[in-house]
């Protein structure tokens, strides 16, 4: 909900009398002179490294003691996350090709934004069982990191070797500390902020460092423990990355004009229409139609209290692309090729969402009927 606040926020600034007064904040540069960024700026690179520590933190949790600790159990979602992917990729290059900016729009629609399709899935599927929100969590926390892996090598303008070892040598750092079983926090939070700006200066997006230092965070608990390190963080920045971090970028990413004038040039632009028909029906043939097959040739095995039609409505949730997309859009396109993208996936987004939560609630109401 705080999400959805922050988004109508951004959407009524950027379409009133404030406008002006709206650009001009996002565009104020805050900062030490060697690392000087706007605030919007800020927002992308700086607090969306916490959404991706946390993003890191669940998929090595997912992957060592989790859901995906087992092939059998692991194999689902991962190839649902993979045909999520590459089906809407596919889609959009067949609707975009060749038009002006498509040459890296085309990674747009490969993402799934995690807290707000787990927010919709929450607050409509309540009847259905736990498997759902699993396979759903799981396959996205999957296509994020391949839409991180998108970013890291797309969109690395420069290579600083030097900040590039730095980051290296503290994130190997951070690895030797959780090893030895360190629980300072006096020593963490430096090492931390300090892996974020070698990872800003090399020119690989500074929200890899976030990623990277999830990964690389202790997951198994020791006897001693109540909670491992990893779950223990999760529970203390979860709150703060849903609540600040994806907002406050959602206020300076979202703000795009939604007016007639506008909509009518973003259904004109073929790369917004193609990243509307790669979150719309590339999310929904890919995850569904890749677990179809994957199970029908026993690759995996679907969860046994999820039907094929509850699979469907999850799978809609999979078009839910808004935070990374948006992200993908920030970095691909300026001006306002990228407010009318923005804009598409915002409505893409929309659509998914009222889509899904029609399904879910169906679904719902049938496991009640029976």
């Amino acid at each position: 909900m705080i999400l959805l606040g922050a988004t109508a926020v951004a959407l009524l600034l950027a379409n009133s009398p404030l406008k002006g007064a709206y650009q001009a904040a996002r565009d104020f540069h805050l900062g030490p002179s060697f690392l000087s960024l706007t605030v919007g700026e800020w927002a992308k690179d700086g607090l969306l490294a916490l959404f991706f520590f946390v993003a890191g933190l669940e998929l090595k949790r997912e992957l060592v003691v989790g859901e995906l600790s087992r092939f059998k159990a692991a194999i689902l979602p991962v190839v649902a996350a993979l045909g999520g992917m590459i089906v809407p990729i596919a889609v959009a290059l067949a609707v975009g090709w060749g038009a002006p900016g498509m040459d890296k729009a085309w990674a747009i629609p490969s993402a799934t934004d995690i807290a707000f399709a787990l927010g919709v899935l929450a607050l409509t599927a309540s009847g259905l069982p736990s498997s759902a929100r699993v396979f759903l969590l799981s396959l996205a926390v999957v296509d994020d990191l391949g839409a991180i892996v998108i970013i890291a090598i797309l969109f690395t303008t420069k290579f600083n070797l030097i900040a590039v070892g730095s980051a290296v040598v503290l994130l190997a750092l951070y690895a030797f500390l959780q090893h030895k079983r360190i629980q300072s926090t006096w020593l963490y939070v430096p090492i931390a902020l300090a892996t974020w700006v070698a990872m800003h200066e090399s020119g690989v997006h500074a929200t890899i460092a976030g990623v990277a230092l999830g990964l690389l965070t202790r997951v198994k608990k020791d006897p001693y423990e109540r909670k491992s390190p990893a779950l223990r963080l999760e529970h203390r920045l979860q709150p703060w990355s849903a609540g600040l971090a994806v907002p406050v970028f959602a206020l300076f990413a979202a703000g795009v004009p939604v007016t007639p004038t506008a909509l009518g040039q973003m259904l004109d632009d073929r790369v917004a229409i193609a990243v509307i028909a790669g979150l719309l029906v590339g999310k929904l043939v890919g995850i569904l139609g890749t677990t179809f097959v994957a199970v029908r040739l026993k690759l995996a095995v679907r969860p046994t209290d999820l039907g094929w039609r509850d699979m469907a409505a999850v799978s809609m949730l999979g078009g839910v692309g808004f935070t990374v997309s948006l992200l993908i859009a920030d970095l691909s396109l300026t001006g306002e090729a990228a407010e009318r993208v923005k804009a598409a996936v915002l409505l893409a987004s929309a659509t998914a969402s009222l889509l899904a939560a029609a399904m879910l609630v169906r679904r719902a109401r049938a496991r009640r009927a029976t």
